[in-house]
């Protein structure tokens, strides 16, 4: 099945860029190329892509607002949104997954994690720069301004807390299945359930809460 992916970045060279990244990857097709996030988000709901490749810094309405509006909680039938930016903020990055994001990479990420990160958006998963990772969730987790995290709505199994870990140290299904011997639909089982028990609309909110409530990055 091939991936219908929106491109919406301010820079002309930028983004015909990334559309031609997007185009000659197998599976992938470019449906549409926005300017700034206004267009972005009317093409998008228009359009109705699989994944939509936002800029964070964009005129009218920003990346993150874009994101908020396209695939926020308040969102009913939310868009996968995967966030690029050549700025290695700290808040840009939590900003942009607070709102709703599946991902977040930056342009220098090359073509194949770009293609990486469209691919696990658009299956229900998440991709995050792995050199960001750890320093953005560790440091949210420590900051003496966050919100307390919420308690689960049922307590965790052993299992689950174990998933839970792996999935916060970056490992994909496959790896935890591998790591933890279980089957893969066993591992998405897992995953299905934190994300019940942990009001969470997807995995990188799962790996945020891991953070938050610090088992994992201190």
């Amino acid at each position: 099945m091939t991936i219908r992916v929106l491109v919406a970045d301010d820079q002309d060279i930028v983004r015909a860029g990334l559309c031609m990244i997007m185009d000659v990857q197998p599976g992938i097709a470019v449906v549409g190329a926005a300017p700034d996030g206004r267009r972005a988000i009317a093409m998008a709901r228009s359009l109705r892509p699989d994944v939509c490749l936002l800029d964070i810094r964009m005129p009218e309405v920003d990346g993150i607002e874009a994101t908020r509006q396209l695939a926020g909680a308040d969102v009913a039938d939310p868009l996968a949104v995967v966030v690029i930016t050549t700025f290695d903020l700290d808040e840009y990055v939590y900003g942009a997954l607070k709102a709703g994001a599946r991902g977040f990479l930056l342009k220098d990420a090359g073509a194949e994690m770009l293609t990486q990160a469209v691919h696990a958006a658009a299956r229900g998963d998440a991709l995050i720069a792995p050199n960001i990772t750890a320093r953005l969730l560790t440091s949210f987790a420590n900051s003496r301004s966050r919100s307390v995290p919420a308690e689960p709505v049922e307590p965790l199994t052993a299992r689950e807390e174990q998933v839970l870990l792996a999935a916060a140290r970056g490992r994909t299904n496959s790896e935890i299945g591998d790591e933890l011997s279980i089957s893969l639909s066993t591992v998405k089982t897992h995953i299905a359930a934190l994300m019940r028990k942990l009001n969470a609309r997807n995995r990188v909110e799962i790996v945020m809460w891991a953070y938050e409530t610090r088992r994992v990055g201190t």
